[in-house]
């Protein structure tokens, strides 16, 4: 609701889906913070469009559908101006389906690359011929990865984005070990006592939160990391912390989003989320960084096109749209923004960026 002495049209709801159970559930404070620290900046200017940011949080860990009939509700209030967060992508096809293209829905995780998303979806994290792609040719060359184990949670984004690399791959039948598991698996030994594990060079990670860190203390238990490196897109500093220490080495990871300390944009966003946070507070990570930026894009592209009209923002990011603003994502091609994409490498519970991906 508008706050008290404001009319709908000074306020601007946005909703922000990201889950606060399950595996994904590990991620969730960090984003709602990093989140909390875009609309209080942008807010302290003249807001979106002049109007100022009301958030809303939904639970974005329950089945899609129920996801997609709480969005509903409140789209059917006329008063949501657009929507974001950090979820899996089948929450987000399924809410992309009820949204029907009447506001931007802003999507702050990596995807598969599908060619049918809705039109107003816009992605702002990584396709995978942009980031896993791209990653795995780097083990190739740097560490001699060629044949390849993938794990992945049994939905959309691990199966296209595995697809894509066995595309990639010289010889499709390099991935030698493909096991898709239900998210909230616990119990990883089918696929660590298969013998044909052995065989390959690496592992692709496909898995979200909790789910990825309990496999890594499995795996490191197994005696895997000294003879196996691993690679994913979707592990953040959470993700670490909860593996401990121990269980990343060996471990890369390729994001669009590092929060790099070594650079001043980098500290000083990490000194502006402390002050208004506190020293106590969840951590700026990969993942809340991507969430972060995608309230910032989508007050940067109102301001470039004038709008939040669906049609026009389609037409005006279709063949190509440059923002000037302070996330690291520059635009958007199409549907897609654009920006640099690097891989790190684990280091106890953070990341040492060692390259930028091609």
């Amino acid at each position: 609701m508008p706050f008290f002495g404001q009319s709908r049209d000074e306020t601007i709801e946005i909703l922000s889906i990201v889950p606060t159970q399950g595996p994904g559930g590990i991620i969730a404070p960090s984003c709602t913070a990093a989140i909390s620290l875009a609309v209080d900046e942008i807010n302290s200017g003249t807001g979106i469009l002049g109007r100022e940011i009301q958030l809303t949080t939904i639970d974005g860990g329950r089945e899609p559908r129920e996801v997609a009939a709480e969005v509903e509700a409140f789209l059917a209030t006329g008063m949501v101006g657009a929507i974001t967060g950090w979820h899996t992508s089948a929450v987000r096809r399924t809410v992309a389906e009820v949204v029907d293209a009447r506001v931007p829905y802003l999507y702050a995780t990596d995807h598969e690359g599908l060619p049918d998303e809705r039109p107003g979806v816009l992605l702002v994290g990584e396709h995978p011929d942009h980031q896993t792609v791209p990653a795995a040719a780097w083990m190739g060359r740097e560490l001699g990865v060629r044949r390849w184990a993938v794990i992945g949670n049994d939905y959309i984004w691990p199966r296209r984005t595995a697809q894509a690399l066995r595309q990639s791959l010289p010889n499709p039948h390099d991935i030698i070990v493909e096991q898709y598991v239900p998210l909230g698996t616990t119990d990883f030994d089918d696929f660590l006592s298969n013998p044909a594990l052995l065989l390959a060079d690496g592992v692709l990670i496909l898995m979200v939160g909790a789910d990825t860190a309990r496999f890594n203390r499995q795996f490191t238990a197994a005696g895997f990391p000294a003879i196996m490196p691993r690679l994913s897109p979707a592990v953040d500093e959470n993700v670490l912390l909860s593996a401990g220490p121990s269980a990343n080495t060996n471990l890369y990871v390729a994001s669009s989003f590092f929060v790099d300390n070594h650079t001043d944009e980098g500290r000083s966003r990490q000194a502006r989320y402390r002050r208004h946070h506190g020293q106590f507070a969840p951590a700026l990570t990969t993942f809340s960084n991507s969430t972060y930026e995608a309230i910032h894009l989508l007050n940067t592209l109102a301001d470039t096109t004038g709008t939040l009209d669906v049609e026009k923002i389609s037409a005006a990011v279709e063949t190509g749209l440059f923002l000037d603003g302070p996330a690291t994502r520059r635009g958007f091609l199409g549907n897609q923004a654009v920006g640099p994409a690097h891989l790190a490498k684990a280091n106890g519970v953070d990341f040492d960026i060692i390259d930028t991906l091609p």
